[in-house]
């Protein structure tokens, strides 16, 4: 009985910005106290007209717009109260409950407003405000067929869901609709030039924006946008100066649209001179102004002023705040991230936002933080949030980056609506952690739920195929960008030259290359200096390297990391020594541990390991574990025990739960048949719970990709592949052919050692790959794991006998057997 007083004396005290003390009393004495009638009843005359429990609903929705179980505690007042039906309250729970995010409440409220009187605009935005392109566009459609008010606010809404789901063919449709309307405003000639800048037409949009005949300034932002992010910068510098000549004076936006530029080019100083622009303009003290120049500076790697800007704004939004915590994860500052969340919850002014809960996602993902994942997402739950779209993106990509595919794939299923984000999301997952196969055949899925493939899409699709070596899918997929008329961008291009390369078509490589009109970069050049390498071309990834020396370019660290690779897999040392030496005194780049690991690698698998060692110990710093690992692998191509067993030793100090190092300790103490010593390494595996990669090979056939583990005997057709193999080994050892047993490390007899080197995975393949295509067609096989040296030599009798070219591709590279020779020359 004590809280309504103590609220009414509080009230009179006028100290109004208190009222916030009450949310942790009961709700439903503060709906029906004196603060309600004495303070709300009061406050303006924006409810004029209404009733007085109408007016203090409607003040409480707005104190309280932030919080969503307080915006649900009212909303059921307002259930049982009998007023749902009252327009203006049921609009305004819409928009709030879009701003939330919680877009289903918004819709089931919607659903019960007659359309006339529907709030379709908030709706649509809503929708669009959570990535719910797909439907916001479906009401547009509905609006469109129940011909009611369409104005250019909900057309530039229906535009952005268009970009954002790359539907050109729908947004010109809407465009011609607007425009058969009558609505041909300035608002809506900025809307269609953002439109068309988006698919690359930047040529009609600026024909557009020189067809109008008054321009304001929004219609000069859209344009200096669009070429922004067309990358024409020089083309949006010009337009601001010619802007500024027409007596136009720029915006906070077209400030933003500059900081922006200085993130696209990279340069530091050109951002520093944006903000001393801002300066000139008086614009310095404006929100979005500075927010932008904090995502600016925190992009281009100056934290320190982003926190400056930050620190020194009087005026925070929960926008600036968002850039903040994103400009610290960017910058692998994680613990500060979270420091300043901790700091924005404290801050009673301030709510935080979806946006902030994905920053935090991210944070995660980025230190593969299961737990204060976790901890994020039962904070979600436990604040009343729904799990739209947005959030549900960033909580699949978390449990991916942290292996948890059940519990991402559990996540996804139970989403009612997904777009197009997610399902890429949920692809890109599948690929990086071996399920390959699988983020194919989800695409196979989005295609029947009729949700159309973006270009990013498109790109991990890629990326799958390069990893299961499946040239048909890439080629389909290739197909499919060509036929929805996506511009290629150098991504895309690197996409795919990367996977013709790494599927062994260098040749189509090198085309998709040559015939892109993409502005050739640093990027596109490594890519193919990384397909020749990969396919022991190396004397041409050393002239792609002086093309592109000779083109202007400038070298980066992955540029040598590759060409040192590429020299590896073809044994040419001189050249690689050459190239190491020159990354210093000809382009002012230090080497670093990957640098040394690649040289290193280099010189062991050349067998000038004294060389090598001696170079890992003159480093100028502390080698890593993958340098010694170099060293190890050499040691065991070249049966060097002690050296092999010490750089083990070192290795183990370094990265004592990587299993690799362990299988190869065992398999160096296999070779100098030093049972005991094998069997306590494996031991030690055991006791520490790790365990070996399984070595597995793919081959394609007919589209659908077939998997082989050694000493598998589970697939369809292993009877003929059996005999297959049983005639092949006749033929072969009729041609000469000796096996060396030597690749067995195990302690077993001489006849049990050919018969499992007669098991391995990739025999397995080539002998179903025989069965399953025509004769003298090319058979591709692609291996987790490197070939082992029996294995690559009775390919290559075997490609001499059938009579047809077999490309394997393994942990390390491309090996063409042709006429009983392989493209390797027996070096790898």
């Amino acid at each position: 009985m004590a809280w309504p007083f103590f609220v009414s004396i509080f009230m009179q005290s006028r100290v109004l910005h208190n009222r916030h003390a009450f949310i942790g009393m009961p709700f439903g004495l503060v709906f029906f106290s004196s603060f309600s009638s004495c303070h709300y009843s009061t406050r303006g005359s924006l409810v004029n007209g209404f009733c007085p429990i109408t007016r203090r609903l409607m003040f409480l929705l707005q104190d309280f717009c932030h919080n969503v179980i307080r915006v649900k505690s009212i909303h059921a007042q307002i259930v049982l109260r009998g007023l749902v039906q009252q327009q203006f309250l049921a609009n305004r729970l819409v928009r709030i409950y879009c701003n939330l995010g919680i877009v289903q409440y918004a819709r089931h409220l919607f659903e019960g407003i007659p359309l006339p009187e529907a709030p379709c605009d908030s709706m649509i935005s809503g929708y669009v405000r959570n990535e719910r392109f797909t439907e916001a566009l479906n009401l547009f459609k509905l609006m469109r067929s129940s011909d009611l008010e369409i104005d250019s606010y909900a057309g530039n809404l229906a535009l952005k869901a268009c970009m954002a789901l790359s539907d050109r063919e729908t947004g010109m449709d809407i465009i011609k609709f607007l425009v058969s309307r009558g609505i041909n405003n300035k608002f809506l000639g900025s809307s269609m030039i953002t439109f068309l800048a988006k698919f690359g037409d930047i040529n009609e949009a600026k024909k557009i924006f020189d067809d109008m005949i008054e321009r304001d300034v929004v219609c000069w932002n859209a344009m200096i946008s669009g070429y922004v992010q067309a990358g024409k910068f020089v083309e949006a510098f010009h337009l601001f100066v010619k802007m500024q000549a027409c007596g136009i004076s720029p915006s906070p936006v077209t400030l933003a649209s500059l900081t922006q530029m200085s993130e696209g080019v990279k340069n530091l100083k050109l951002g520093r001179c944006v903000q001393g622009y801002a300066l000139g303009f008086q614009l310095g003290d404006d929100v979005l102004v500075l927010t932008s120049l904090i995502n600016m500076y925190s992009k281009l790697g100056d934290i320190e002023s982003a926190c400056r800007i930050f620190n020194s704004m009087t005026i925070r939004t929960l926008v600036s705040w968002n850039a903040m915590i994103s400009g610290y994860i960017q910058n692998g500052f994680i613990h500060k991230a979270f420091g300043l969340f901790r700091e924005l919850v404290k801050d009673s002014c301030q709510h935080f936002d979806s946006g902030t809960i994905v920053s935090l996602l991210q944070a995660c993902s980025l230190g593969v933080d299961l737990q204060g994942g976790k901890v994020i997402h039962a904070r979600v739950y436990r604040m009343g949030y729904e799990l739209n779209t947005i959030l549900t993106t960033a909580l699949v990509d978390l449990y991916f980056k942290c292996n948890e595919l059940q519990l991402a794939l559990r996540i996804f299923q139970r989403m009612q609506d997904r777009n197009v984000i997610t399902w890429t999301t949920l692809m890109v997952g599948l690929a990086q952690n071996g399920q390959a196969e699988e983020a194919l055949k989800l695409f196979s899925q989005m295609q029947e739920e009729g949700i159309a493939a973006n270009s990013v899409t498109l790109v991990s699709l890629i990326h799958s195929c390069t990893h299961l070596g499946s040239t048909k899918k890439g080629m389909i997929v290739h197909g499919q960008i060509l036929r929805r008329n996506f511009s290629f961008c150098s991504v895309n291009v690197t996409a795919l030259t990367d996977m013709y390369a790494k599927c062994g078509k260098i040749e189509y490589a090198g085309r998709v290359l040559r015939f892109s009109s993409v502005q050739k970069d640093v990027i596109l050049w490594n890519s193919l200096i990384v397909g020749y390498g990969m396919n022991g071309f190396g004397d041409r990834a050393l002239a792609a390297y002086h093309k592109m020396i000779e083109d202007g370019l400038k070298p980066n660290e992955s540029t040598f990391i590759s060409l040192l690779t590429a020299c590896n897999h073809s044994g040419l040392v001189k050249e690689a020594t050459e190239l190491f030496h020159s990354m210093e005194s000809d382009h002012s780049i230090m080497p670093n541990q990957k640098h040394y690991a690649c040289f290193v690698d280099l010189l062991s698998r050349a067998g000038r390991l004294g060389e090598a060692e001696d170079l890992i110990n003159t480093m100028p710093f502390e080698p890593e574990s993958s340098v010694f690992e170099a060293l190890l692998n050499g040691c065991l191509v070249h049966k060097n025990f002690d050296l092999g067993v010490s750089a083990a030793d070192r290795l183990l100090k370094l990265d004592i739960a990587n299993p690799g190092i362990y299988v190869m300790l065992s398999n160096i103490y296999a070779r100098a048949k030093k049972w005991d010593q094998v069997n306590y390494v494996r031991g030690l595996m055991r006791q520490r719970g790790l365990k070996k990669t399984p070595g597995y090979s793919l081959v394609e056939i007919g589209g659908a990709v077939h998997t082989f583990f050694a000493g598998d005997n589970s697939h369809h057709r292993w009877p003929e592949i059996c005999i297959l193999l049983d005639n092949l080994r006749s033929e072969v050892e009729a041609s000469g052919y000796v096996a060396d047993t030597s690749c067995v490390l195990r302690n077993v007899d001489e006849p049990m050692k050919v018969k499992l080197l007669w098991g391995h995975s990739e025999r397995l393949a080539i002998a179903f790959a025989l069965l399953s295509t025509p004769a003298g067609s090319t058979i591709r096989v692609t291996k987790n794991l490197r070939v082992c040296i029996d294995c690559h030599n009775v390919t290559q009798y075997i490609s001499q006998i059938i009579e047809r070219e077999i490309i394997v591709r393994d942990a390390n590279r491309f090996h063409h057997f042709v006429n009983g020779k392989c493209s390797c020359n027996n070096y790898w």
